[in-house]
């Protein structure tokens, strides 16, 4: 049943991170939380990462959609959108995006966006950077 009144949500949080677990007590587990990638050479790839984003304060069907932006504006790479209805105001969802296999070809700052109905929400910086090796 659709809500007779839509109010927009407020994107709580957007996290990054390597990895999202959810407990038996429903709690969920955000491991290894960064906001830069580094690596000796590039292009470098990166195996998985995810973006959790927590949706409240708002009534209605809305579609999210989460994508990362390369430094020269180019998407590269994106989840499909996902549909969520929040029943009452005080409703929360959270989305959990996986992104497998990323290829970062240079290093620079990529940018993490998270779109509602289409409208950017959020932006916030990931930096890839080049390292030194070890020894």
């Amino acid at each position: 049943m659709e809500p007779a009144e839509k109010i927009e949500p407020t994107l709580l949080f957007s996290v990054l991170c390597d990895d999202v677990r959810r407990e038996e007590n429903g709690k969920f587990m955000l491991i290894g939380l960064f906001e830069t990638i580094g690596a000796v050479d590039f292009p470098v790839r990166h195996s998985v990462l995810y973006v959790m984003n927590c949706w409240c304060s708002g009534m209605g069907d809305f579609d999210q959609h989460t994508r990362i932006i390369a430094p020269s504006g180019s998407v590269l790479i994106e989840d499909a959108k996902t549909k969520f209805v929040l029943p009452d105001l005080r409703a929360k969802h959270r989305i959990v995006a996986r992104f497998n296999n990323i290829l970062f070809n240079e290093p620079g700052e990529y940018s993490v966006e998270v779109l509602l109905n289409g409208d950017l929400k959020v932006r916030y910086p990931l930096i890839a950077e080049k390292i030194k090796p070890r020894g």
